[in-house]
């Protein structure tokens, strides 16, 4: 089988979908490229060559004639930081015209709508207009050009042909309005029209880059979770620092408490606790021997260990999760492909009315054929003008983001919005979705109530290295000593800890440790252990030579509103079910007192992600909620992708939507919140639309045979402003409607 060669490059310049539709397009159709992937989230495309040693600088050129910019250094690093800076600059300057755009927008609205009767005051508009059509709104100019040299049109292209011929209309009236005057007609000018639209859309496009300027934070953020550097372990025991892209399969490395693991390999010498939430998403550390695994991006938590190499750089299962978040994050929002559908048909079409109607009224127009004619044709590309079109979808969204932040509901982008409220299947993960996240002490049993032996199980506990001693030390850090006396500690793997404490010996930790030291509980005590047990609870013993003092049970609480959430989403005919990292037993309990039918338990982030398409392969709707590293894989393949406030900036990065309180709750405030937008942009749609589908046929003149009546240019900017002004309104309307 021949190799191919596969590359990655940054691409600036795109604005819209449409903008990553015309770069695949173009970079497919040249010369040695056997397929081009546009990932339009994170501005790259991937290129697949027809030969290994092509090279990508022909394809820069092409590019850069569609108003496009590619960066093709060899080293990757470079092109992202050179891709990075761009896009900044871009920004920077798209805010700087905004700003423009809006200052000489003002003073244009205020003269044409409150004092038309300034002296040269056309004059002054006009000169107002000009900066902001050729310096602010240029990219539109530029933009709908390239477009029609490659026989396409889009939103650019609506844009600059409306105020384009508004400007020119003004233009000619300004400087020789005798022309209308001496045919008795009155020589308007729309050059607040052309201004306002140019600013309109200029902000909406810098709402859009600025959200857009955050997707790639979760991948940096991934990558910044392996260390640059790590300590290999030499063959004569030495130790030496070395470059992370030096490590091979079988070195063996050298970690110490705090440090990240930096690959995936598997433990040779040492004992340690190692953070794995963001592989398992448990908040309990794992305790490592000889022989366990480890994995790279994990933390360790305390004591020295090494381990060798397994697998290195692109293999391990951080890298894996990067690079599923990396493809799966570039998405296109469905109400704005359609938009941009009808835009592409409506622009030729209005032409070709405005250019029929010019026709019809020089071959039946009579005396006044090319006055009228003029000015029905110029009153139909006026009336049609994209403005209400253009924040037809944006205004709903941002009013529905508004309205979602109001309610814990962080929205990221308008595509959750649009589909929140179809999903019929939502996957939750367990902890820190349905339950707290940290262990805590849920239930306890004292056989002897005493302060001061409270104030000494939180002593050792509060010096010691066990996983669950945080729970212990958040419960009873209240009880202190008087005294400051020293323990003597000794962890024993797999069963707990010993503490000597002048002549006492305590002991913390499971039943196995009770029985090697004789040590028994009481009949009454064992009852309840085996209850906490069974209801996937682990079990802590605290005992002294003398005997059992207490035991305690330590879990991760369930959110006091999930099963209320839960039951609520399944009235709504959705189907619940639970994925985790935890073990069958710890899952069935959970799933029981939630009441969810279906859950899966030890399953990997990989798991996660398979199991979500495999229900979208079923042709569900699938949402998956998540607050950890671990979910960031199946967050990013899922429809609707659901981050808890309280969990990791990976999955938050990742998730379309982040619910702030952490609570289920919100969920069904989510989808009501997903339905409303989604209704009020249909209804701008259509609104945006009406005024064309009336409005297009009056200026047009086809009232003229009956009553005489000819719409005037004046008339059809009002009616395209008040059709701006409905849309607005009516998203508005959103704010206001309750969401359950």
């Amino acid at each position: 089988m021949a190799q191919v060669k596969i590359k990655t490059f940054p691409v600036t310049g795109m604005s819209c979908a449409a903008c990553a539709a015309s770069v695949e397009n173009a970079l497919n159709d040249a010369d040695g490229v056997a397929k081009a992937e546009v990932n339009y989230a994170n501005s790259s495309v991937k290129i697949e060559f027809d030969k290994l040693d092509f090279h990508a600088e022909s394809l820069k050129a092409t590019l850069n004639g569609l108003g496009y910019d590619m960066i093709v250094e060899e080293d990757e690093d470079i092109a992202q930081e050179e891709a990075e800076k761009q896009q900044a600059s871009e920004l920077k300057t798209l805010t700087n015209h905004t700003i423009g755009a809006a200052a000489f927008t003002i003073p244009i609205m205020v003269i044409g709508m409150f004092i038309p009767n300034l002296p040269f005051a056309n004059w002054i508009m006009m000169a107002l207009t000009i900066p902001v059509l050729a310096v602010f709104g240029k990219r539109f100019f530029v933009s709908a050009v390239n477009q029609l040299k490659h026989k396409s049109t889009n939103m650019d292209t609506l844009v600059a042909l409306s105020t384009g011929i508004a400007f020119i209309f003004s233009l000619f009236n300004t400087v020789n309005p005798q022309f209308w005057l001496s045919r008795g007609l009155e020589p308007h000018v729309y050059f607040e029209a052309s201004a306002a639209i140019i600013t309109f859309i200029l902000l909406g496009k810098l709402l859009e880059e600025k959200a857009k300027s955050n997707t790639s934070s979760a991948i940096k953020k991934l990558i910044g979770l392996q260390p640059k550097e790590v300590t290999l372990i030499s063959e004569d025991g030495s130790e030496k620092i070395i470059s992370i892209k030096d490590v091979v399969v079988g070195d063996i490395l050298l970690v110490k408490p705090g440090d990240k693991i930096p690959v995936d390999g598997t433990v040779s010498s040492g004992i340690s606790n190692i953070d794995e939430s963001m592989i398992s998403g448990e908040p309990i550390p794992v305790q490592k021997v000889a022989s366990d695994p480890v994995y790279a991006g994990t933390i360790n938590q305390s004591g020295s260990f090494q381990f060798k190499a397994d697998k290195v750089g692109s293999e391990t299962i951080l890298a894996h999760i990067i690079k599923m978040v990396q493809e799966a994050q570039g998405t296109k929002a469905p109400v704005q492909a359609l938009v941009d559908k009808v835009a592409a048909v409506f622009v030729p079409a209005v032409l070709v009315l405005s250019i029929i109607t010019f026709g019809v009224w020089m071959i039946f127009g009579g005396e006044q054929a090319f006055s009228h004619g003029l000015l029905a044709a110029v009153t139909v590309l006026v009336i049609a003008c994209p403005c209400a079109l253009g924040l037809a979808t944006p205004t709903a969204i941002m009013v529905g983001v508004g309205k979602g932040a109001d309610n814990n509901i962080l929205v990221k982008d308008a595509e959750s919005l649009e589909r929140a409220h179809l999903i019929n299947t939502l996957v939750l993960d367990k902890t820190g979705t349905i339950t707290e996240g940290a262990p805590s002490v849920v239930k306890e049993k004292w056989e002897v109530e005493d302060d001061k032996l409270k104030a000494i199980f939180n002593s050792i506990e509060s010096q010691s290295g066990h996983p669950l001693a945080s729970a212990i030390t958040t419960k009873y850090g209240g009880y202190t000593l008087e005294e400051k006396d020293d323990f003597s500690i000794e962890n024993l793997p797999g069963k707990g800890i010993m503490a000597s404490h002048k002549e006492t010996i305590y002991f913390i930790g499971n039943k196995k440790l009770m029985d090697e030291s004789n040590i028994k509980a009481s009949v009454e005590l064992e009852k309840h252990a085996a209850l906490w047990q069974s209801e996937a609870n682990t079990v802590v013993y605290f005992a002294s030579n003398e005997g059992i003092i207490g035991a305690f049970a330590i879990a991760d609480p369930i959110k006091k509103s999930s099963k209320e959430a839960v039951k609520l989403l399944q009235e709504k005919g959705i189907e619940v079910i639970m994925l985790t990292g935890d073990n069958e037993q710890t899952a069935k309990a959970v799933s029981q007192q939630i009441g969810i039918n279906q859950y899966k338990a030890q399953v990997m982030p990989s798991d996660k992600a398979s199991f979500i398409k495999e229900l979208q392969l079923q042709n569900k709707i699938v949402a998956m909620v998540g607050d950890g590293i671990n979910d960031a894989e199946a967050l990013a393949l899922a429809d609707i992708s659901i981050a808890m406030g309280k969990g990791s900036d990976i999955a938050i990065d990742v998730a379309k939507m982040t619910l702030i309180s952490s609570d289920l709750m919100t969920i069904p405030k989510a989808l009501a919140l997903s339905k409303q937008t989604v209704n009020a942009v249909k209804q701008n749609l259509f609104w945006a639309f009406i005024y064309n589908l009336i409005g297009i046929p009056i200026a047009a003149g086809v009232l003229y045979s009956f009553n005489g009546f000819l719409l005037n240019p004046m008339i059809a900017a009002a009616a395209m402003a008040f059709s701006s002004v409905s849309v607005v309104l009516n998203s508005l309307r959103v704010k206001w409607k309750p969401l359950i």
